[in-house]
């Protein structure tokens, strides 16, 4: 070791000229020219790529270093290392020691910068220089304390032309790029590590370098609706190297770390360096996105204006997303623990949802709840409201399926203050809720309800494990799922019951089952069941953000028919009542009727319900829009249904063409279709069927929206629509209950005991009431 250490002191002195703090060292002993001059042409190019080429004189003066030209190796370095902002030696024992280069060390705030490194390998090693900076760590669930100090970002260019590793070349170069969040001066302290970081006096990995920040230029932001008037909309705005700005490390509320976007209102300002950047503008599915080039030379304005392909408002149909959160998952819990209601109430403008549902849940439960007053937040500015309510998830009965607590006057659970004390039983719940008026139902109902082949994973929850152990994806199918997760699987037995309402009449303990995060033949599979078997609960679209979906809030949504003045109730009375329809926001079934003679019922009104004396044919009218681009986009039709979007337009896309399938629907079977060119125009459709006996009737877009239904009764008799629908219920009551009994208390085990049985009972009824398989 000692001899090693001797023969590294030798070549530092034959091979390294005198050196003042501000010179790097020029090594010329064992430096071929040829891999050296192969080494700097990828730097070259690299430098080209990234847009931050050397000057033209001394780019000439690199090229003309052939092999004949007297000293060509002392020659590269001396013009290189005019650009290092830190020179490297690694020594044969591969101890590192770092020293300042020549290069000023000058950032501009909101920018990258990119700078050389120099690296004298006496050790030959080919392991990767990794560079880092306790000042570069992400915001993300950072401190309080250390937010103000982690304003760089640091990126070693590794990527082609050049290597993920060193070359073990004696002299090379690399390429590192720094973003600053700010302006200024600042201080920071770079580290280089190959593996074997090192402390040792003489051998300090560490530099410590004052930087000067520029300031970035002031872009004033236009951003319009379709009428001319002020709103929030989404931005996702990169460089031509596709790096997104403001930095996605050094983001904290409003702005999103797990989001590439930004939202921005009107006569807001972003702040960006001096360069040309591709903008991607838009306000939600129902909008067009525009992409456009733009340049800040100086302080800019920049403008843009929504262009709709629809407005479902227009005619009276409200979107909203009954489960958001501001807490859990992708979201932080430091600096806060979570984020807060003006937060979220930006992405609701920018995705242009109108109603949206902040469930407090599980994570940062007791520091959300506060959050809590029973009705409309003050964030919210008609028409868009914003409130806070409940998901049962991470306590309670949430192992047999989590519950959205909407419209509740109570947030908390008689008999304590937090989240512990709970009911393990659903049912309890529920009870609870639908006493104080609230509308409810499970969550990303989904989960847990994959139809299995016999013995595969019964352990999964979520249905990510493998598209290739699910059996069928045909709607309805007779596969027992093995109900062993956490969506609407506990359903089975409470979709039975009915419990006091708030003037004490009973009520049904369910409302309905989300929809649209989860794959969609799970979810419609159990509601065509229950809907077979009688039972009137309707479905709601959902987001679960950040959680199932983390792109943006409003990926799973319901448009509910409501007058010109509406509130967050009325909206979640219109789930109640079955007056929406639910989907991507990509294709919309609006105006939904049912006609038997001279008879009508719309969706949602008089009970969804159509009364006909003898069977007969009906007629299904409603407008319908729905918009594909020219070409399929085959990032989303390749995926399988365990990815995500699990609906999406692109889903129904026949072929290669642009058209997509509308269907009616007769006790989950379809009876009757037309194709429509998806291409964004509101279209009147009609479709017929011939009804034998009391059925319920929708209609959908498989894979991206569907109607709540219309139930027809023919001669007063209940719909009972098939035995095997009801024969699947019943077994579904048994395999739930072989899953979920043991996280029930000792307490509430009685009560389940009794609901559960209570649930076989009635599907024995009604399976007695049912002749049609």
């Amino acid at each position: 070791m000692v001899l090693k250490f001797f023969r590294w002191c030798a070549f530092l002195v034959l091979a390294v000229a005198s050196a003042t703090a501000s010179e790097v060292p020029v090594v010329t002993r064992g430096v071929d020219w040829q891999p050296l001059s192969a080494q700097v042409g990828r730097l070259l190019e690299a430098l080209d790529y990234l847009g931050a080429p050397l000057p033209t004189d001394e780019r000439a003066a690199l090229r003309a270093l052939t092999a004949d030209v007297p000293d060509a190796v002392t020659r590269f370095q001396e013009i290189l290392d005019r650009h290092c902002l830190a020179w490297v030696q690694i020594n044969p024992e591969m101890r590192v020691k770092a020293a300042a280069g020549p290069a000023r060390p000058a950032l501009v705030e909101q920018g990258w910068s990119q700078f050389l490194i120099k690296i004298l390998n006496e050790s030959g090693t080919t392991a990767a220089l990794r560079v880092a900076s306790p000042q570069g760590g992400r915001l993300f669930n950072s401190p309080p304390d250390e937010v103000a100090q982690r304003w760089l970002e640091v990126q070693s260019f590794d990527a082609q032309p050049l290597r993920p590793t060193l070359g073990g070349l004696p002299v090379e170069y690399r390429i590192v790029q720094l973003y600053s969040r700010d302006s200024g001066k600042r201080e920071a302290r770079l580290t280089f590590d190959v593996g074997q970081g090192t402390q040792d006096l003489g051998f300090r990995s560490e530099l410590d370098l004052l930087f000067d920040c520029a300031p970035a230029h002031a872009v004033k932001l236009r951003i319009r609706d379709e009428n001319g008037a002020p709103t929030t909309a989404s931005l996702l705005v990169r460089d031509p190297r596709g790096r997104v700005y403001p930095s996605q490390a050094k983001r904290l509320a409003p702005d999103f770390a797990f989001h590439p976007q930004i939202y921005r209102s009107d006569g807001e300002v972003i702040r960006l360096p001096a360069g040309t950047y591709d903008v991607e503008f838009q306000r939600g599915p129902e909008s067009v996105a525009v992409r456009r080039k733009l340049e800040v030379k100086g302080d800019s304005n920049w403008a843009f204006q929504v262009e709709r392909w629809i407005d479902p408002a227009a005619f009276g149909w409200i979107s909203g997303d009954h489960h958001i959160h501001a807490a859990g998952c992708a979201h932080y819990t430091n600096p806060t623990e979570g984020v807060h209601a003006p937060d979220m109430m930006r992405h609701i403008l920018g995705e242009d949802v109108k109603v949206g549902a902040n469930l407090t849940w599980g994570p940062c439960f007791d520091y959300q709840k506060r959050f809590f007053t029973g009705r409309e937040d003050a964030v919210s500015s008609f028409p868009y409201l914003l409130r806070y309510d409940v998901e049962v998830s991470g306590f309670g009965s949430h192992q047999s399926g989590h519950l959205c607590l909407l419209r509740l006057r109570e947030q908390m659970y008689p008999g304590g203050e937090s989240s512990a004390h709970w009911p393990t039983l659903g049912l309890n719940t529920l009870r609870w809720a639908k006493k104080q008026g609230a509308v409810v139902g499970p969550a990303h109902s989904g989960w847990g309800l994959q139809p299995l082949l016999p013995g595969a994973n019964e352990g999964a929850h979520s249905g990510n494990s493998g598209n290739a152990r699910v059996m069928t994806h045909e709607l309805p199918n007779y596969v027992v799922p093995p109900f062993n997760g956490i969506g609407a699987n506990e359903y089975i037995v409470d979709v039975t019951h009915l419990v006091p309402g708030p003037d004490g009449k009973p009520v049904p303990a369910v409302d309905f089952i989300s929809t649209v995060d989860t794959p969609y033949p799970w979810e419609l599979n159990i509601w065509y069941h229950t809907l077979n078997a009688g039972f009137r609960t309707r479905i709601s679209g959902e987001t679960d953000f950040p959680c199932i979906y983390g792109e943006r809030v409003g990926l799973g949504r319901s448009y509910v028919k409501l007058s010109a003045t509406y509130t967050y109730d009325a909206w979640c009375e219109g789930i109640r009542a079955g007056r929406n329809y639910v989907g991507d926001g990509k294709s919309h079934l609006m105006e939904f009727t049912v006609h038997a003679g001279e008879h009508s019922v719309r969706m949602g009104e008089n009970g969804s319900e159509l009364s006909l004396s003898v069977p007969g044919p009906i007629r299904a009218n409603l407008r319908v829009a729905a918009r594909l681009a020219p070409e399929p986009d085959l990032a989303v039709r390749g995926r399988s249904p365990s990815q995500k979007p699990y609906w999406d337009i692109e889903r129904a896309r026949i072929g290669d063409g642009r058209e997509v399938p509308v269907e009616l629907i007769v006790n989950g079977q379809a009876v009757a279709r037309r194709t429509l060119l998806a291409d964004g125009r509101v279209q009147n459709i009609e479709l017929s069927a011939e009804l034998a006996r009391s059925s319920w009737v929708a209609v959908r877009i498989l894979g991206s929206s569907h109607t709540n239904p219309v139930f027809v009764v023919v001669g007063n008799k209940p719909i009972r629509a098939s035995r095997r629908s009801i024969e699947w219920c019943l077994k579904g009551v048994d395999q739930c209950w072989s899953q979920k009994e043991r996280f029930i208390r000792a307490e509430e085990h009685a009560d389940a005991v009794s609901a559960y049985e209570h649930a076989r009972e009635v599907y024995r009824r009604r399976l007695a009431e049912t002749e049609i398989d």
